[in-house]
């Protein structure tokens, strides 16, 4: 396309247009309205949130489904701040969102005027590109380039703009930039692991984050397939692989699968693709540290950096792994064509599934008069529809859901917070997948710590703008994460732990205009669930459960907590015999 006489405001929402971008996320702010006048006749929707986190998450939900950037926008200063939290979460989870962050005015940065920050330093870490925009001429060339790294490196990047940047007249060129996949994996890297599966006993595959972005579950399906190898998923990637498969085992990580874990214990190789292998999703649980440290790891990701991170590969491949799995089957059919079906390896897998089955189900069979938290993630997971998506939230309760969120059949259906870990992503990035996906129910589980971050406040941004999306309040009146680590090493001293007097979460979402269900038997929860999914409205569901000790799971970080010692008098009290 020529160059063409435009304003910076209209090269930046043309460039956006030209991406499709159809939404954008954010808070009205007067730093951007120049071009924010120009998105209704652009096509562009503009979704204003309560927070500008949610925003961030928001944006990051609807890139993970959709498979391309997408954007989110706030005013100068206080609102792009609320960015960071947002911009981390997606950094960790690969995810390609531009952040569009209008700053102060070229003429007063360094002056310490209104509203004025350095908002390039705080997105450095979280980021894999950011820029500033030095000349208004440059708004279109810049926004280009954003979004051309965040679809060349599945990441987040920056566009800051000063705001008098918006105004003037430029010459400018739109055109889209190109997707560009990781490259045709390297041949003598096949050919070593094709020696190595050749000679396995018990390979096993690690399906990671990166089968879901790829769009690679066909191909790995059909790989496991041939090989008869036993596939386990990542932590909180449970849609990477099918657990009704009769090679799926399920999620490792915290209160994850023992049958993922007692299989992968039995491995001496292990193909790992599309995972960087991040430590905490590898850490001991239930009492059995499961990673086969002798075994030969092939380890495939699209990203060089993350050699090496937790475990070093005696074979690492930089590809594409849909490209890569399709490559490797081939070259494993030239190599051992016919190999016929290993039974015993199968119906391995089917037993080690059968005796979790028995044993998850035996854990969530309570019937107490106030339902305890698995028996409603157990009545949950019954409910959900084969296509829902579910986002999750950080927290004890939300956290044991990893165990029971196994009937997703594709993948872009699991969107959780990941090890960035932050309260309050589930509800926001739920908006986003659902603006996605309109026609799959969406779910957001969060606990009631999480809920009052975000949940409690977005339902209002869900009704005004008919995104209905079915947030689920797990409400045990308590940070039950933290509760635990309180009962484990701190003597039952709960410090602001406790939220006992919370307010019924179902009425404040009808006070809202959503529909508000309260539910605290569990024989009404699948009811419920399937009358939210039909309803096709926004949707509160209250789940009151039981707290405390007898219900909460291991803590999150046992490895990172020690029992206290006291030497000051004042405290000696406090030491624990």
């Amino acid at each position: 396309m020529a160059k063409q006489k435009m304003t910076p405001s209209e090269a930046l929402v043309e460039t956006l247009v030209a991406e499709g971008v159809t939404d954008v996320f954010g808070l009205v702010g007067s730093a951007f309205m120049d071009a924010l006048d120009l998105f209704p006749d652009a096509g562009i929707r503009f979704i204003p949130v309560a927070h500008e986190q949610a925003a961030g998450h928001a944006a990051d939900g609807l890139a993970r489904v959709t498979g391309r950037p997408q954007a989110c926008i706030a005013q100068n200063g206080p609102g792009a701040a609320n960015f960071v939290s947002a911009m981390a979460a997606a950094y960790w989870a690969h995810s390609p969102v531009v952040a569009i962050t209008p700053e102060t005015g070229s003429m007063g940065i360094g002056t310490g005027g209104f509203q004025e920050l350095d908002q390039m330093a705080m997105f450095e870490e979280q980021t894999v590109y950011q820029v500033r925009v030095n000349r208004p001429d440059r708004m279109a060339e810049l926004a280009r380039r954003c979004f051309y790294r965040a679809k060349l490196e599945l990441g987040p990047t920056q566009l800051n703009i000063p705001r008098d940047y918006f105004y003037g007249d430029i010459e400018a060129e739109i055109f889209a930039t190109p997707t560009l996949g990781a490259g045709r994996p390297p041949q003598k890297e096949i050919a070593e692991a094709v020696s190595l599966l050749k000679g396995a006993k018990y390979p096993v595959i690690v399906s990671g984050g990166g089968v879901s972005q790829g769009d690679a579950l066909d191909e790995v399906r059909a790989l496991a397939e041939y090989l008869s190898a036993p596939v386990i998923n990542t932590y909180l990637h449970n849609d990477t692989f099918p657990y009704t498969h009769e090679l799926g085992c399920g999620p490792i990580g915290y209160c994850g699968s023992k049958a993922a874990m007692r299989t992968i214990a039995k491995a001496d190789v292990v193909l790992a693709l599309g995972t960087r292998l991040g430590i905490f999703g590898l850490l001991p649980q239930y009492d059995m540290t499961y990673w086969p440290e002798d075994a030969a790891l092939i380890q495939v990701d699209r990203d060089p950096k993350q050699w090496g991170l937790s475990k070093i590969p005696k074979v690492f491949s930089v590809a594409d792994v849909k490209e890569y799995a399709t490559e490797l089957l081939q070259e494993l059919t030239n190599a051992v064509p016919d190999l016929p079906r290993h039974e015993r390896r199968i119906a391995d897998v089917a037993a080690e599934k059968a005796t979790w089955d028995v044993e998850l189900e035996g854990w969530s069979s309570s019937t107490s008069a106030l339902m305890h938290p698995r028996r409603f993630l157990w009545e949950l997971s019954q409910a959900l529809p084969d296509n829902a998506l579910v986002a999750t939230d950080v927290g004890n309760t939300c956290s044991i859901s990893n165990g029971y969120l196994r009937g997703f059949k594709g993948v872009r259906q699991h969107l959780a917070a990941l090890t960035w870990g932050n309260c309050g992503f589930a509800y926001g990035c739920a908006m986003g997948a659902k603006i996605g996906k309109p026609d799959a129910p969406v779910f957001a589980i969060q606990g009631d710590g999480a809920w009052g971050i975000s949940g409690l406040s977005e339902v209002m941004t869900a009704v005004r703008e008919k995104i209905p999306v079915i947030g689920i309040v797990i409400n045990n009146h308590e940070w039950g994460a933290e509760k635990k680590n309180q009962i484990d090493f701190y003597g039952d001293r709960f410090v602001g732990v406790d939220l006992a007097d919370n307010p019924d979460y179902a009425k404040v979402a009808e006070a809202m205009g959503a529909k508000g269900y309260t539910v605290d038997d569990y024989r009404d929860v699948q009811d419920v669930v399937r009358d939210a999914i039909a309803s096709g409205e926004p949707c509160v569901i209250n789940a009151v459960v039981e707290g405390g000790e007898k219900v909460l799971a291991e803590p999150f970080r046992r490895d990172a907590l020690a029992m206290p010692t006291r030497h000051l008098g004042k405290y000696a009290h406090l030491n624990l015999d």
